[in-house]
């Protein structure tokens, strides 16, 4: 017999998992949810939020070497780690009791454990050995950083996790990757001071993004002295006097001090006892779903990273809300995860949504592309030579901006605005109506009239 029975346990206190927790107690559900790290999960812990600090720490050394064109005197900066490092870690533990208060006071019991199934309805805490029985089961583990293929000298190799918690900043960096975490840690390191090698085995960073995105970033990072070496891998890293020696897969040697690999995350589904309870599992490890979350047994769900659908933050927040309503609310509700609008936090910038060009010419019939490199005021007035892109995707056809591309300054809150053009579907036509704030960077996406280049597919044989 279990010890208690509930309504909905909920494994993970992560963003999809406190979302989903929080509003199916509102619909009167009785509630645990278990957690054996911290509630928050990786984006409020370890992800999205210290990550953002340290992207604003790394953007001062930029803003220090401006200042002086526009009449400032600045005094020769120093940088501090500890200093940055402990305060972030306050903000975390500030977030953390925010999100443990707002469970509190939606009646949810949190437990401070690691939950596993026993079988379908039952759930065992391994900190204490309580079996609670619940009517539904909410999966929201997330996923943990893969380290990719086993290399000579892994252990000397840290992840994203703990790249956080570093005692001091390296001086010399590698970083294995091309996603992300890897270019804006890459980015992050080089703002701070670190001399950073950013090692990547595909043709070009941030595969999957529009390739002209994807060109003009690599070469901004380059130009701010960020070593980018492509069709290359680690081989193995050997402890030596002064730091690390990294040999590649072509057999060059970087001597380090750190070496981080940012190689993609996993499922985080070991150890959950899935395999007792018959939920199926995809062919890429991931909790496999339906359109409302729901897994192969019919009152077990997943939400978020587990089930590797669109590995976003908001994302995961939106499921778990949608799961709440579908189970608790009477209100069958299935995530959209199409034109989601996303940035990567680089320096410079990248926000995107909708389709890329590549993408859009294998879809559409006609494709129109409106595209502008240019340098910002601010960089101009400073004889600088950072420069900004902003592509537009359209449907020929039909008008509509089916994609929006941007590098640069302020990419990720200009894209969250544009992602609500491009969600209701507005067409280049409206992009024109629109009249212009001037003068800023985001007036040249109202202004942009002259078709770049256009894509006729070619009617199948």
């Amino acid at each position: 017999m279990a010890d208690r029975e509930v309504d909905l346990f909920v494994i993970g206190g992560g963003s999809g998992g406190v979302r989903a927790a929080r509003i199916a107690a509102g619909y009167g559900a009785r509630v645990i949810l278990a957690e054996e790290y911290r509630v928050g999960g990786t984006c409020v812990i370890r992800g999205c939020v210290p990550k953002k600090l340290l992207v604003y720490a790394s953007r001062f050394s930029h803003d220090f070497e401006e200042a002086a064109g526009f009449g400032w005197t600045v005094g020769e900066p120093s940088f501090d780690w500890a200093t940055l490092i402990a305060n972030k870690d306050k903000e975390i533990a500030r977030l953390e009791a925010a999100y443990t208060a707002n469970l509190d006071r939606a009646k949810v019991t949190i437990v401070k454990s690691r939950a596993v199934l026993d079988d379908a309805h039952t759930v065992r805490l391994l900190a204490t050995g309580e079996r609670v029985h619940a009517k539904h089961i909410l999966v929201a583990t997330g996923a943990a950083p893969s380290m990719g293929h086993g290399v000579a000298g892994i252990e000397h190799v840290i992840s994203s996790n703990e790249a956080f918690h570093l005692t001091e900043l390296p001086k010399r960096i590698l970083i294995q990757g091309g996603g992300y975490i890897a270019v804006e840690f890459a980015c992050i390191f080089a703002g701070l001071g670190s001399e950073v090698t950013l090692v990547y085995r595909g043709e070009n960073i941030l595969r999957g993004f529009d390739d002209e995105v994807r060109a003009h970033l690599r070469h901004e990072m380059e130009r701010r002295g960020i070593k980018i070496i492509c069709k290359r891998i680690v081989e193995a890293i050997e402890k030596v006097d002064h730091g690390l020696c990294v040999e590649l897969s072509d057999h060059d040697d970087i001597l380090v001090d750190r070496v981080m690999f940012a190689t993609g995350r996993r499922p985080n589904i070991a150890g959950l006892g899935l395999e007792t309870t018959g939920v199926r599992i995809d062919e890429k490890g991931a909790v496999a779903v339906d359109a409302f979350s729901r897994t192969s047994v019919p009152h077990i769900y997943a939400v978020g990273d587990v089930t590797d659908r669109l590995a976003l933050t908001p994302i995961a927040i939106r499921e778990g809300h949608a799961f709440a309503d579908t189970v608790f609310g009477g209100k069958p509700t299935a995530v959209d995860h199409v034109n989601v609008p996303t940035a990567v936090f680089s320096e410079p910038e990248v926000g995107v949504v909708g389709l890329s060009e590549a993408q859009a010419r294998e879809r559409l019939p006609k494709v129109d592309v409106y595209a502008t490199t240019f340098r910002s005021m601010r960089t101009a007035f400073l004889g600088g030579e950072a420069r900004m892109l902003m592509k537009l995707v359209v449907d020929g056809m039909t008008d509509r901006v089916v994609g929006c591309h941007l590098v640069g300054p302020d990419a990720g809150e200009l894209i969250q605005v544009i992602g609500i053009a491009v969600k209701m579907k507005a067409t280049k036509a409206d992009f024109d109506a629109t009249v212009a704030v001037h003068p800023t960077i985001a007036e040249e996406l109202v202004t942009l009239r002259t078709v770049t280049r256009s894509h006729v597919r070619e009617a199948a044989e």
